[in-house]
């Protein structure tokens, strides 16, 4: 498969750069480059890729103005966020991107973006057929948190706790743990309440990892977790703790 492939950033050595690593994987056919925003939507427009790369700080119309622009205007490319900001990846994924890479960018780390832009490409309906409606989730079904130089998927079903620090929520997956930044209100709108339930101003939790709950007998309750954590119920959130019961 040859992928029609733009690349838009306001750095002309970012864009030599890129130029260099998509020259070295053959199923990049690059058909244009742009280096600021209106000039951007105007090639796009015009060519009609399959890929754009987009930084995303650039004057004017930035990398996320340029990709709300083009779903307004109905061309369907897919999107490879390129920068060397980690704080915009909630609202990258948000517009369906298909990767997003942090500057400098590695060879191998663009193979594998290419593979994620190959399998869309090809369960897309081909060009002046509809592509059949998708049933759009009601909830997040996932999340992608920055570690080390890249960002990884975490499915919103691995998720055991959600806890706040200050800005950031982290993430407990198993032994491991993330941050993402955002509110835990923000947060909690996304997650599916038949899923997940708030039980204190910083703590979030999936229902089944709960194993009991509990009272030390003078009104204060507590969630025993199954990993053996316990996690004190806030007086606002006993409520929830007790529909979980059915009480």
């Amino acid at each position: 498969m040859s992928i029609r492939t733009m690349i838009v950033d306001d750095e002309p050595l970012a864009v030599e750069r890129l130029q260099m690593l998509c020259a070295r994987e053959p199923r990049i056919a690059l058909v244009g480059t742009a280096t600021d925003g209106e000039a951007a939507l105007r090639l796009i427009e015009g060519l009609k890729p399959d890929l754009v790369m987009l930084d995303i700080a650039m004057p004017l119309l930035d990398g996320i103005g340029v990709a709300r622009a083009v779903g307004r205007m109905g061309i369907r490319p897919a999107v490879i966020f390129v920068t060397a900001f980690e704080g915009f990846a909630v609202e990258a994924f948000d517009l369906a991107a298909i990767d997003y890479m942090l500057k400098p960018v590695a060879h191998d780390r663009l193979t594998r973006a290419i593979d994620r832009v190959e399998a869309v490409l090809r369960n897309r309906a081909p060009e002046g057929i509809p592509a059949p409606a998708e049933p759009q989730p009601d909830w997040a079904e996932e999340f992608w948190v920055p570690n080390r130089s890249e960002l990884i998927r975490i499915a919103t079903d691995q998720i055991d706790r959600i806890e706040a620090e200050r800005d950031y929520m982290r993430l407990h997956v198993g032994s491991q743990s993330y941050l993402l930044h955002q509110t835990i209100s923000s947060l909690e709108e996304r997650l599916d309440p038949q899923q997940f339930v708030r039980l204190h101003r910083s703590h979030i939790v999936r229902r089944d990892h709960i194993a009991r709950l509990r009272h030390d007998g003078s009104g204060v309750w507590f969630a025993a977790l199954v990993d053996g954590n316990e996690i004190r119920i806030g007086r606002t959130f006993l409520a929830n703790a007790r529909a979980m019961t059915g009480r």
